[in-house]
């Protein structure tokens, strides 16, 4: 009787524990929107807001992400997904040379209005 107990016991941490792993992790989708809010706030939008103009050269990016890298303590390789989720959103675009941002979020660039994510992705897919 004894025996069982403990092993009804041993059992119900091994539960817990499962159940506080997979709590602690992020799906898929949660990751991807992650990593395009981190590169959205933290380099591309003041890259251009420091530029003042709606494109950037990748050697202008490639500075300002490692910067960001360095100064935010976040790996390269975290930040390099959300760029090319952001492209895929249709938030940038990719000329030959150049990184643009899209044409809707320009008013917000000529008043240097710190602009987050979720206006970011509401003006891109408004109908206006």
């Amino acid at each position: 009787m004894i025996f069982m107990f403990l092993k009804q016991e041993n059992d119900d941490r091994k539960d817990k524990s499962k159940t506080i792993t997979q709590s602690n992790r992020k799906g898929k989708y949660a990751t991807s929107t992650e990593n395009r809010r981190l590169m959205w706030e933290y380099i591309i939008w003041p890259l251009v807001l420091e530029l003042d103009k709606n494109y950037f050269t990748p050697e202008e990016y490639h500075k300002m992400r490692n910067k960001v890298s360095i100064e935010k303590n976040i790996p390269i390789s975290k930040m390099s997904g959300g760029l090319v989720s952001l492209l895929l959103k249709g938030i940038l675009t990719q000329d030959q040379k150049y990184y643009s941002i899209h044409y809707k979020l320009i008013p917000y660039m000529r008043k240097k209005v710190h602009l987050d994510y979720e206006t970011v992705l509401r003006e891109v897919r408004s109908k206006k």
